[in-house]
This record gives structure tokens, C-alpha cells and sequence, in this order.
């Protein structure tokens, strides 16, 4: 672990961000160029004391976790966060169509998207980052680990995972999500996070197995979804994603029609939202 260039990377990194980039309104009285140390904490889910001891260089050494989290708060581009990783003396993130760090450009795109739910995936739908309003519509999933990150590992093993989504919708649900990950299971090829993941289904669910074996490859997200929140009902939405240029990762962006019943739902989720994250925050 190289600590002072480590603390002098964060730095850099940190003063060439403004708030505005990572969806921050910038407040009066802002002395420090970039990001204030405390707002980078919060950003990655880290105490403000952590953050600011591996900028004067006597923090202990970041897990790999916490340099995920790190490279996504400043908005790293995929050579950064290698850089990062060797500064942190962690082996570099192998690079593959599955890979989890967030490209920066549709994270910025993702920042300025406050009033409707929006979220970043990659290939084998693992929630790599979402808005307040995507997380209020499908649950907090920052706190899942291992396969439990993914959709489709999700879909197929817990029935409460397919709440999200009336009953009549889940069949087209499960094709896509097998679809999906067969493109990624191509991509990626047998010996990748993808292969070990469809191993893994094929083994623990017979629908999953019973869709495999009809070879449908396909990213499609629908132009139009039904969800399911348990305080306001249904609510109908077009789906609209964004990929980046090698097709690893998506934006979904979920908007309902002007003036529709699902619009006033929207609001009245981002009320919910607003609350529940003012008292977690307390």
C-alpha cells in the first residue's frame, strides 16, 4: 500500500469534482475546490474520520469493497480505479463484460434523475447503483452479497423477489432475465461470473433450467412495465435504457405518463422516499 500517493490520488480526484457532478446543490460558503472530504464520505457509505485518515496517509489499508465504493463516489473512469486498486496494494479488478465498476457517463446521467426511479445494471442484472426512487419502488438492495446482488439469481430462487411485478407479467419477466444472462453467458464465455451463475441456476431451479434449454439471447428491456408497491398499487411505467458503448451496462430510467394515475403515485413515492431516508439518516 503506497499511502502517500494513495492519499494524494484521493485528493486530486476529489478537488477536480464538483458538486454538481455526483448530484450534489452546491451550498454557500464553499472554501475547498471539489468535494469536501465529508461529502465523499457520505457518498461512499463511510465515516467522515475513515475518509479523511487515508487522505493524510495513516488510514489502514481500503477493502476491495470500499475501493468499489471509492471509484464510484469519484466518478473514476475504469483505468482510475485500476490505479486505485494498486495504490491500495489490491489486485486489479479483472475486466469483463460483467464487470461492477459503474462507467462514469451514466453515472453523471443518473445524478441529474431525482423525480422518477432510475438505476444502473450490468449484464448479469446485479443493481450496481440506484436513486432514491428506485430504491423506494424495489427495495434496498445495497446490503445484498454474493449471487444475491443479481435479478436473476433473485428471481429464481426467492418467490418474494417477483412481488415487485404482477403475476401475469411473470413469465415475461423470467424469458428476459434468462435471455439477458444468455447474452452475457456468450459475451463473457463458460469460465465467467456469467457461466458460474447460470451453473448455479441450472442446479438450484428446474424453471430456470427448463428456459435455459431454449436458448432464447436477448438485452431487452420492455417499453412499458406494470409494478407492484405495496403502498400505492400499480404503477405504470415506459422503460427507456441507455448502454454503454460495449453494451455492459444499462441505465433504466422509468417514467410515467403526464398526468397519469402513475404520476401522482411517482410524487407521492418520492414523499415516502424523502421520509424513510430523513429518519434513516437520524
Amino acid at each position: 500500500m503506497n499511502r502517500p500517493a494513495l492519499a494524494d490520488f484521493l485528493r486530486r480526484r476529489r478537488e477536480a469534482l464538483r458538486p454538481s457532478d455526483v448530484g450534489l446543490v452546491p451550498g454557500p460558503r464553499r472554501r475547498t475546490p471539489g468535494l469536501r472530504r465529508e461529502e465523499v464520505a457520505a457518498l461512499t457509505g463511510m465515516s467522515a474520520d475513515y475518509y479523511v485518515r487515508l487522505e493524510q496517509q495513516r488510514g489502514p489499508q481500503p477493502s476491495e469493497q470500499m475501493l468499489g465504493a471509492l471509484s464510484r463516489a469519484l466518478r473514476l473512469t475504469v483505468d482510475e480505479r485500476d490505479h486505485l486498486y494498486r495504490l491500495a496494494g489490491h489486485n486489479v479488478p479483472r475486466r469483463s463484460p460483467v464487470d461492477t465498476h459503474v462507467a462514469p457517463a451514466l453515472m453523471r446521467v443518473l445524478d441529474r434523475l431525482e423525480d422518477t426511479p432510475a438505476l444502473i445494471l450490468n449484464a448479469l442484472s446485479e443493481v450496481l447503483v440506484a436513486n432514491r426512487l428506485a430504491t423506494t419502488v424495489f427495495g434496498d438492495r445495497s446490503s445484498a452479497t454474493g449471487w444475491a446482488r443479481s435479478d436473476v439469481y433473485r428471481w429464481f430462487t426467492d418467490p418474494a423477489s417477483r412481488a415487485v411485478y404482477p403475476p401475469e407479467d411473470h413469465d415475461r419477466q423470467a424469458r428476459s432475465l434468462v435471455s439477458g444472462l444468455r447474452a452475457a453467458h456468450g459475451a463473457a464465455g463458460e469460465s465467467s461470473r456469467a457461466g458460474d451463475l447460470a451453473r448455479v441456476l441450472l442446479a438450484e431451479s428446474a424453471e430456470f433450467r427448463a428456459l435455459w434449454e431454449r436458448h432464447e439471447v436477448a438485452r431487452r428491456f420492455e417499453d412499458h412495465k406494470t409494478l407492484v408497491h405495496p403502498a400505492v398499487g400499480r404503477i405504470d411505467v415506459d422503460c427507456q435504457a441507455l448502454f454503454t458503448q460495449d453494451q455492459a451496462q444499462a441505465l433504466l430510467v422509468l417514467t410515467p405518463a403526464p398526468g397519469s394515475e402513475a404520476e401522482e403515485k411517482i410524487r407521492l413515492l418520492a414523499v415516502l422516499g424523502q421520509e424513510k431516508f430523513a429518519i434513516a439518516d437520524e
